[in-house]
C-alpha cells in the first residue's frame, strides 16, 4: 500500500521527524549546528517559512508554510535528511536492518516523517502550542522558556506568548497531534 500525502500549494504543514531507534543525535551541539546550517541552505534553494520549530534529543517538530504555487515539502525533507545523514556525528551504527545495510544507508532518521496539513487558525494555534510545550511534555524542562532549541522565544518577541506561558500548566493536547 502506498501512502498518499495531502499536498496543497502554499499550504501550512506540521511535521514530526524522529531519529532511527530514537538515537539522541540531536542533543550533540555539533549536530544542532549542522542541522541549522542545512535548514538555511535548503531554504535558499527551496524557500519556505518556518512558523515554529522545536528540536529535542531524538526528534523534531515544526510548522512550515510553503510559497504560493509550491506544494513540494517532500523534496525539502529529503534534502535535509540526506545532507544531515551524510555529515552528522553518530552515537552508534550497530543494529542496522538488513535493508539499510544492503543500501549502505546510515541509520540516522526513521525512513518517513509525519505530516499534517493545517486546516485553519485553531488547528495552527493547537500545533504551535504543541511544538512549544513539547520539551515540557517530555520532562526536559519545567517551562517552554527554558528550552534553547525552540522558536518559543521568537514567538514571545512577536507577542504570541507571554514568557511565562506553559510554566506549570500541565497543558493537554489532542491525542492526534504529534504522532511521536
Amino acid at each position: 500500500m502506498q501512502y498518499r500525502r495531502a499536498t496543497i500549494e502554499g499550504g501550512t504543514y506540521f511535521f514530526t521527524l524522529v531519529t532511527h531507534k530514537r538515537q539522541r543525535l540531536l542533543s550533540l551541539p555539533t549536530n544542532v549546528s549542522l542541522l541549522r546550517n542545512i535548514f538555511r541552505d535548503v531554504m535558499q534553494q527551496h524557500p519556505f517559512i518556518i512558523d515554529a520549530f522545536v528540536l529535542l534529543p531524538d526528534h523534531l517538530h515544526c510548522l512550515w508554510t510553503l510559497p504560493q504555487g509550491d506544494r513540494n515539502f517532500s523534496t525539502r525533507w529529503r534534502l535535509i535528511k540526506s545532507y544531515f545523514s551524510r555529515q552528522c556525528i553518530t552515537l552508534s551504527q550497530e543494529n542496522l536492518s538488513t535493508s539499510r545495510q544492503n543500501k549502505k544507508e546510515r541509520a540516522i532518521w526513521q525512513r518517513s516523517f509525519w505530516e499534517h496539513l493545517i486546516r485553519d487558525e485553531v488547528d495552527f494555534k493547537n500545533h504551535l502550542e504543541y511544538i512549544h510545550y513539547n520539551p515540557v511534555k517530555h520532562g526536559l524542562v519545567k517551562a517552554p522558556k527554558d528550552w534553547e532549541y525552540s522558536s518559543f522565544h521568537r514567538s514571545v518577541r512577536q507577542g504570541t506568548y507571554d514568557i511565562t506561558w506553559g510554566a506549570g500548566q500541565g497543558i493537554v493536547f489532542d491525542s492526534n497531534i504529534g504522532k511521536e
